[in-house]
């Protein structure tokens, strides 16, 4: 399945692939790659409230921004909920961004080698083979709480509502 008109780089439209996933949805299981090449599935975290960054690459300005805010943000919330950057990055380029950066909080996930999560949650692109920028809160239950797809592909998520989306799964 593919969508035209949801996301754009520098005004150029993109195309996404895979399926739709909305609000109120329940969360594919995928399994993502760690640093270690290990394999880690979103279930193995199953009953905790997760939060999902997804960013096109580690190397580029708006995406470090990204996961170093969250990062930061999430210090009060680390032992409540699963954090996670994912992207298509190589998990050795992660890694080494993550130590860096002093990334201690976001777990770092590639889909470089099937683009599973990519194609499960409508967020691979077709021209690059790299995930849109997203930013996804899953509750406890696998159901999909919050979703932004972020427009404009080198803007920066709306880190407020992302992270109150958060704290009420937290606390409900």
């Amino acid at each position: 399945m593919e969508r035209n008109n949801v996301i754009k780089s520098q005004g150029k439209p993109l195309t996404l692939v895979g399926k739709e996933l909305k609000v109120g949805d329940k969360a594919p299981d995928v399994t993502l790659t760690d640093g270690t090449f290990s394999p880690v599935k979103l279930s193995d975290t199953r009953g905790k409230v997760r939060l999902l960054s997804i960013v096109p690459s580690l190397d580029t300005s708006t995406c470090s921004i990204q996961t170093r805010t969250f990062n930061k943000e999430l210090a009060q919330m680390a032992d409540k909920v699963a954090t996670y950057t994912i992207s298509a990055d190589l998990p050795t380029a992660q890694s080494r961004y993550a130590q860096e950066n002093n990334i201690d909080r976001m777990r770092m996930l590639s889909d470089y080698k099937t683009v599973s999560f990519g194609e499960n949650y409508g967020l691979l692109i077709k021209e690059n083979r790299l995930l849109a920028r997203a930013v996804l809160v899953v509750d406890e239950n696998d159901t999909i709480t919050h979703m932004q797809i972020v427009p404009e592909v080198s803007t920066e998520p709306d880190y407020k509502s992302a992270l109150e989306a958060l704290k009420k799964a937290v606390n409900k």
